[in-house]
């Protein structure tokens, strides 16, 4: 339930920000169905959840931020965690 109330909390703050005038899901739409398909083929267990590991053979990038995406220190991040993390990085 949490990280689903997460996730909506996710969805909501990237389909309110605007660039250009436009809202940030018309532009953003592509970007996370890239992202959602990248985590999705990195999620080797198919649990919806990426460990470190499976996060440093996936998406190595994302790996580096890793400790900070996974705010709860569960040892795993979700899709809806990576989203906020985005969305927290725009704001700066």
């Amino acid at each position: 339930m949490k990280n689903r109330l997460r996730h909506l909390a996710a969805l909501v703050i990237v389909s309110t920000l605007s660039l250009a005038g436009q809202p940030a899901f018309a532009q953003n739409g592509d970007m996370l169905k890239q992202l959602e398909a990248r985590f999705n083929a990195a999620d080797k267990d198919h649990d919806g959840k990426l460990s470190k590991a499976e996060a440093e053979a996936g998406m190595p990038r994302l790996a580096k931020a890793f400790d900070k995406i996974d705010v709860d220190h569960t040892g795993y991040i979700t899709l809806a965690q990576i989203e906020a993390f985005m969305a927290q990085m725009k704001k700066k």
